[in-house]
Parts: structure tokens; C-alpha cells; sequence
């Protein structure tokens, strides 16, 4: 259960690491576009002198022919082949922008960043994808789109080898290298690799959602989360695996999933060597290595290291049980308990032993099980040298230590060590029996009982003695016939000491002293 649950919080940790990074990512198209139309403008210049023969009143110059660099800015020395493009790039330096959106008073420094920015009145995409059709305002977002469709990733980082779409990507990137963070939050000292992140952390403070869904109203604070929400809207899944035709609405999605066919853990522990496929899953270890446990109770002040196991925490105040089965109506206050509890209906077991071919439907009973081929017990009783193929048989074998009784039943007492001991034990005041037999439709209040019947159809023997190689169908009568090996009699007479093999033989002998 515990592996299940940590498998979906760290999907979402990671959805919104990665929502983050693409947001970024469009940020950094966009300076890119506007280095793409300066180029561009220059060209334009270029052509004009080709074409056109005018008196300018300066010095005609060649570099228009050469590509020679004959105007140099006296702050930073960049050079530039046209005057008009080092006039457009003093800009920068004195701050000028002398183009005003009339719709919204925003300023720009060159006209063709009005141009584009206009596009987000008019929400006009006048570039679109011929692979997917998805249209864009600008020529730079359309660029970086089609290298989803060819699968290029032209910057490589040169420390790492690591590939990225856009040349933004590979700066953010590089900062890992180097530990900068040059970005800081004045409310909460928190730093940042880029500007972009700091802008969107500051929300967090401030509580601005400015993206808003017209279909549904839900509101986003950032513009990412707001673009891959409109696609459950439209039913756009756009990130497509060519190795099994799975599809994603989201990117980072996709490439987490691909990590599955791949078998890449980029993401390594220094502290003991643990590899992770996805960055929240290893964020969320090293909290173990520090101690840390950022999500603490309202209620109760017991803390967590996720927020998922605060969220689920929550509801054992609040009674909340929103996960419903619509076979039999029993709900659950988690997803995992939820999914497992179907496979009783459709008798899934999607864990199968590869070495004897036994499945199960849990994956926590999966890796019990293979223990049994390795014999591996690693959780030892301190105070007995009792050990345990796993940690929660530990905890629970620690309560016959302590005679803690955490489970007590409200109708007659009664208490228990265990909670499926309790929850079997509630079944007999309530009468109920989940666990039905597909082939007599006989009903058992608790599971194993089920899993024991079935062996009558089955003819399933699976436990047998190693001295005699006779086999049961259950462990418990297994147990029993060791003691015709072991001599052993257990079960003893309070009156007169003697000693009986079987539990049934011993209330036998007892009726004579009565």
C-alpha cells in the first residue's frame, strides 16, 4: 500500500515540477522570437539597400554585400552590419520603449514585439503545425513545437551530455552545474534559478490566479497548468509513445513514461546510492537523509515529508471517503485502497512470480512472496532476534512486546493488535461477507478464507512437509502434521500436566476433570 501511495504523490510532485519548467520554456521562446525578428528586420534592411539606389547622406557602406560589422555600441561592443539595428539594440540600454499597446498601455522597444504582443488581444495564431494542426502567435513557439514532432533536441550541456529543445532550457540547465540560484524571494528568502520561477513562487504570497478557464471557471496561477487544464477540455492528448501508442496530454508525462521503456534513473542519491525515474520521488528521499517533514497537522500537529500524506492524513478527521465502489458501495478514503479493493470483484492479479508463476492482486504480497525464493528476512526484532521478510510484520510482532492494543471494537470491547484482525472481527457483528466464490457463490467475511476455498476447486495443495513431501491446503494443517515428525505437543492439561499434540484432543481430555 505504502509503495502505491508513494508511486501517485511522486507523479504529483513531479506534474508540477514540470508544469513549471515548461512555462519557462515559452518565456524563453520568446526572447528567442525577438532575436529572430531583429534578425529578420535586418535582413529586411539589407534587401533595401540591394534593391533600392537613394542618397542617405552618409558614407555608403558595403557591409551590406560583406557582412562586415561597422557599427559597434560604445556600452556593451556588440556590433551590428545596419546603424537602424544598433539604434533598435541602444534600446536596451537606455530603456526606451517607444511602441504602447492601446488596448492595455503596455510598452515595448521594438515594433515588432507590439505586433506579436497585439496577437494576445486578438488572439490571433497565425502559424500552425502541419503535423498536428496546433496554431501559435509566434514564429519562435511554432519552431520549438515542430521538435516534438522530429524528436530534436539541438543544445547539449557538455558537462552531462543532457539535451534540451530550446537554448533557455540548456542556461537553466547549466545553473544545476554551477548551484546558482540568483533569483530571491523577499517575503521567504527562497531562490531561484530564473526570473520566470521567482515571478510564479511570488503567487504563492500574493494568492493571484490569473489564468481562468471561460469553460469550467477554475483558475490557474500559472500559465502552463492553465494550457495542459484546457486540453482535458478539448481532448488533446499531442505526446504520443511510438514504442506502445500511449498518449499524453502533457509533456512532462511523456517523458517520464518513456523512462519505463528505457529503464533510465537519471536521478541519483549521494548520500546512499538510490536512483529515482522522476525528480519529486528523489526530492521527497533526500527529506528522509535531512529529517525533514515540511507538511505538518492543524489538527493533531503530527507532520509528514509529502503533501499527499498530509491530504490523505486529513481525512481521518474530516470522515472523508471519497472513493466509491460501484459494485458493492464500500468507500475508501484512498485511491490505492480503492483499486485494490476492485480486484476482489474482477479477481485481477497483475503480479506475477516469474520463477513459479504464482500472481497476486497486491504488489505489497508480490514482494513478500518473492522473500520466500530468497529467504530474505531484514527486519529483526530487537528483543527476541525474531525476524521478518517485512517491516509491518515487524510493528505489529513489536505490539506482543509492548501489549499495545491499538484496535478496540465500539459494540463489545474486545481488542485487538492488528487492524485486519479487527476489521475481520466487526464483520461478525455486522454479518458481513465481502469475499464471494465465483464457482458456488459461497461468501466469507475475510479474504483468506476465500483464497482457502478456492483450493477446494482448484485442488491446489500448496504447502507440503519436507520430510515426507505430503501436501496440504493450508498452512495451519501443515503445521499440525510437522508435530507427527517433531513429537512435539504443545498444548498441555492446567490440572494434571499432560501434554497433547492437538488443540481438539487437549478440550477433549479436559472433559474428564470436569
Amino acid at each position: 500500500m505504502a509503495f502505491i501511495k508513494e508511486e501517485i504523490e511522486e507523479m504529483k510532485i513531479e506534474e508540477t515540477l514540470r508544469v513549471q519548467h515548461e512555462e519557462t520554456e515559452e518565456q524563453t521562446d520568446l526572447m528567442g522570437l525577438k532575436k529572430e525578428s531583429e534578425e529578420l528586420d535586418e535582413m529586411k534592411e539589407k534587401d533595401q539597400f540591394k534593391n533600392h539606389h537613394f542618397i542617405t547622406g552618409e558614407k555608403p557602406f558595403s557591409c551590406s554585400h560583406t557582412g562586415e560589422k561597422l557599427f559597434a555600441c560604445q556600452q556593451c561592443e556588440k556590433k551590428f552590419t545596419l546603424k537602424k539595428s544598433l539604434n533598435r539594440h541602444m534600446r536596451i540600454h537606455t530603456g526606451e520603449k517607444p511602441y504602447t499597446c492601446q488596448q492595455c498601455g503596455k510598452s515595448l522597444s521594438r515594433k515588432t514585439s507590439l505586433t506579436t504582443h497585439m496577437r494576445v488581444h486578438t488572439e490571433e495564431k497565425p502559424y500552425m503545425c502541419p503535423h498536428c494542426g496546433r496554431s501559435f502567435s509566434c514564429k519562435g513557439n511554432l519552431k520549438v513545437h515542430m521538435r516534438i514532432h522530429t524528436g530534436e533536441n539541438p543544445y547539449t550541456c557538455q558537462l552531462c551530455g543532457n539535451r534540451f529543445t530550446v537554448k533557455g532550457s540548456l542556461n537553466r540547465h547549466m545553473k544545476v552545474h554551477t548551484g546558482e540560484n540568483p533569483y530571491t524571494c523577499p517575503q521567504c528568502g527562497k531562490t531561484f534559478v530564473d526570473k520566470g520561477s521567482l515571478y510564479r513562487h511570488l503567487r504563492i504570497h500574493t494568492g493571484e490566479k490569473p489564468y481562468a478557464c471561460t469553460r469550467c471557471g477554475k483558475s490557474f496561477t500559472q500559465i502552463g497548468n492553465f494550457k495542459v487544464h484546457m486540453r482535458v477540455h478539448a481532448g488533446e492528448k499531442p505526446f504520443t509513445c511510438q514504442h506502445c501508442g500511449r498518449s499524453f496530454n502533457r509533456n512532462g508525462s511523456f517523458k517520464r513514461h518513456m523512462r519505463i521503456h528505457t529503464g533510465e534513473k537519471p536521478y541519483t542519491c549521494q548520500q546512499c546510492g538510490k536512483s529515482f525515474t522522476q525528480i519529486g520521488n528523489f526530492k521527497v528521499h533526500m527529506r528522509v537523509h535531512a529529517g525533514e517533514t515540511p507538511y505538518a497537522c492543524q489538527h493533531c500537529g503530527r507532520s509528514f515529508n509529502r503533501k499527499g500524506s498530509l491530504n490523505r492524513h486529513m481525512r481521518v478527521h474530516t470522515g472523508e471517503k471519497p472513493y466509491t465502489c460501484q459494485q458493492c458501495g464500500k468507500s475508501f478514503t484512498q485511491k490505492g485502497s480503492f483499486n485494490r479493493h476492485i480486484r476482489i470483484h474482477t479477481l485481477e492479479k497483475p503480479y506475477t512470480c516469474q520463477q513459479c508463476g504464482e500472481s497476486f492482486d497486491q504488489h505489497k504480497n508480490f514482494q513478500v512472496h518473492m522473500t520466500s525464493h530468497t529467504g530474505e528476512k531484514p527486519y529483526t526484532c530487537p528483543q527476541c532476534g525474531k525476524s521478518f521478510a517485512q517491516k509491518v510484520n515487524l510493528k505489529r510482532h513489536m505490539r506482543l512486546h509492548s501489549g499495545e492494543q491499538l484496535y478496540t471494537c465500539p459494540q463489545c470491547g474486545k481488542s485487538f493488535n492488528q487492524k485486519q484482525h479487527f476489521e475481520d472481527h466487526i464483520r461478525i457483528h455486522t454479518g458481513e461477507k465481502p469475499f464471494t466464490c465465483k464457482q458456488c457463490g459461497k461468501s466469507f467475511n475475510r479474504k483468506g478464507s476465500l483464497n482457502q476455498h478456492m483450493r477446494i476447486h482448484t485442488g491446489e495443495k500448496p504447502f507440503t512437509c519436507k520430510q515426507c513431501g505430503k501436501s496440504f491446503n493450508r498452512k495451519g494443517i501443515l503445521n499440525r502434521h510437522m508435530r507427527t515428525h517433531t513429537g512435539e505437543k504443545p498444548f498441555t492439561c492446567g490440572h494434571c500436566g499432560k501434554s497433547f499434540r492437538y488443540n481438539i484432543a487437549l478440550k477433549y481430555h479436559m472433559s474428564i476433570h470436569v
